[in-house]
């Protein structure tokens, strides 16, 4: 059996166009649904989906965070595979089947989909989300998926098999320890690039630095556990210089020549921010929902 399991917060608008993405799904095996949110507006929306389609339940986390949601789930889980997607991005059509592909190979312990922006790439911001998903973190996993060495996965959309680990640390963000606990273990992490899930991405520079600070502090929270520094990162400081030398082949013009190298400085600049407010601040990676609103 199969869990797909939709975390949302405040998504009443999207969420039910996220369910119908994945009933479009021609899924070939047995599989359940599960919405989980904190917040009656979006639960409200799923349940008149339930009605139609008994596969879909609905649960109603205590508002603490999407990894503490998540331990509680795990022990009610009834699928061999769990795969996690959120309620305001949308899989192709044939996306589930293209992750459980890869669990075919008993050694898969982890499958990553691979995220595509809708915004459009004629403007700023909409154009540095193609390069940051396609120029990088794409070209990463392909060269990273052909070595068979570490991957880290998209929060978007992505699986691990059921019954191997049962809870994760709340400090760091889930697709980033979830997948190091299952390295730890022996197990390998695949790519499924075929997978693709459909994702809006911040429209302004507030929310473009708020995202991506977020997330480096989610991934940097690692280094607080002994048994998972040893583990080879894809999202550290260095890597991100060692492996962006492909950005400057996306460019398809001067314009977005230009807008590649404004991005430099500016990525450059979230990870200092992010270095002052671990380091000097203390303020370090917490559990909890927070919406990036120009991505609704």
């Amino acid at each position: 059996m199969l869990s797909i399991i939709i975390t949302s917060f405040n998504e009443p608008k999207t969420i039910g166009k996220a369910i119908e993405q994945i009933l479009k799904n021609k899924i070939k095996e047995k599989f359940e649904i599960i919405v989980c949110a904190p917040d009656k507006e979006t639960l409200d929306v799923a349940r008149k989906y339930n009605k139609k389609h008994k596969e879909i339940k609905i649960f109603r986390d205590p508002g603490k965070g999407k990894s503490y949601a998540l331990n509680l789930l795990l022990p009610k889980i009834k699928g061999d595979i769990i795969i996690l997607t959120d309620g305001d991005v949308y899989v192709h059509k044939n996306s589930i089947n293209e992750i459980l592909r890869c669990f075919k190979d008993p050694k898969v312990g982890v499958v990553t989909g691979r995220p595509v922006s809708l915004n459009p790439r004629n403007n700023l911001f909409g154009y540095w989300s193609h390069l940051l998903f396609d120029a990088g973190a794409h070209e990463v996993r392909l060269r990273r998926a052909k070595k068979n060495q570490f991957l880290e996965c998209s929060g978007y959309l992505w699986a691990f098999r059921n019954n191997v680990i049962k809870k994760f640390p709340r400090d760091i963000s889930e697709d980033t320890v979830v997948p190091v606990m299952f390295w730890n273990l022996g197990y390998k992490i695949a790519y499924a690039q075929k997978a693709l899930v459909f994702v809006k991405n911040p429209t302004n520079l507030s929310d473009f630095i708020k995202q991506k600070k977020r997330n480096i502090k989610g991934h940097q929270s690692l280094n607080k556990y002994k048994e998972f520094k040893k583990v080879p990162r894809m999202k550290t400081l260095k890597t991100e210089v060692l492996e962006s030398w492909n950005l400057f082949l996306y460019p398809k013009n001067f314009k977005e020549l230009i807008w590649t190298l404004m991005l430099i400085p500016l990525r450059l600049y979230i990870w200092m921010l992010t270095f002052f407010h671990l380091k000097i601040k203390k303020d370090l990676y917490k559990d909890g929902w927070e919406r990036i609103e120009s991505t609704k």
